[in-house]
């Protein structure tokens, strides 16, 4: 192989990458997609998907971008993401049966995993924001979709800019969700197929009524 033949291939790669960014696939097309050639940060990722259609990624402590887009709109006034943009991912190291050595293990899971601001800040002002039309000076924050404390990943397929009060109503959702898990009354999969589809009416989907209280969980990006 001659030593031009690598330039080729990844000018290649990231050609094929932004035409199918472009084409507009649906969500479920971005499982056979891996990062390296789009966005901003570190880490790659190759994503499969779960029985209840999240992508999953294993990345602790950094973000990965396994899906590739350039205009994404809010649902509901603002306050659910694109699901072509951000369909939501999961850690695949987190399961019903691990439950106890992981998100509910008390001391601090999300601070294990949830990466740092660094590397957020440029998902967040290079590709998120800019995709999602949120100007840097607007009050919100990244946020995961399925939050760290139910297993969610942080690839870029499950980060968005929630916009509004911080902190923000999805919070507490997330919690109810996490302590229902942990409590044994939801299976992981449905809390985090729930909140994923429409965080708003996650609790009521599930049966689970909202309390004020707060966990090991989703603060400052889910």
């Amino acid at each position: 192989m001659s030593p031009s033949t690598p330039l080729r291939v990844l000018a290649v790669s990231a050609s094929l990458v932004a035409t199918v960014a472009l084409s507009g696939c649906k969500s479920s097309d971005f499982s056979s997609l891996s990062s390296g050639s789009g966005g901003s940060g570190s880490g790659s990722a190759a994503a499969r998907t779960s029985s209840n259609g999240l992508l999953k990624i294993h990345d602790p402590k950094k973000v990965t971008y396994s899906v590739h887009f350039t205009t994404c709109h809010f649902g509901d006034d603002g306050q659910l993401p694109d699901p072509k943009c951000t369909p939501g991912a999961i850690d695949p190291d987190v399961t019903q049966s691990n439950l106890k050595s992981t998100i509910c293990k008390k001391g601090g899971y999300t601070k294990k995993v949830r990466p740092s601001s660094y590397r957020t800040g440029k998902a967040k002002y290079k590709v998120a924001y800019p995709a999602y039309g949120v100007s840097h000076s607007k009050k919100s924050e990244l946020d995961h979709l399925v939050s760290l404390e139910l297993g969610g990943s942080n690839d870029i397929a499950n980060l968005w800019p929630e916009v509004g009060k911080q902190p923000n109503p999805k919070d507490k959702v997330e919690n109810d969700l996490h302590e229902a898990v942990c409590d044994g009354d939801v299976s992981l999969a449905a809390a985090q197929e729930a909140i994923a589809t429409d965080w708003e009416t996650a609790d009521a989907k599930l049966g689970i009524t909202s309390k004020d209280k707060t966990d090991d969980g989703a603060r400052n990006g889910g």
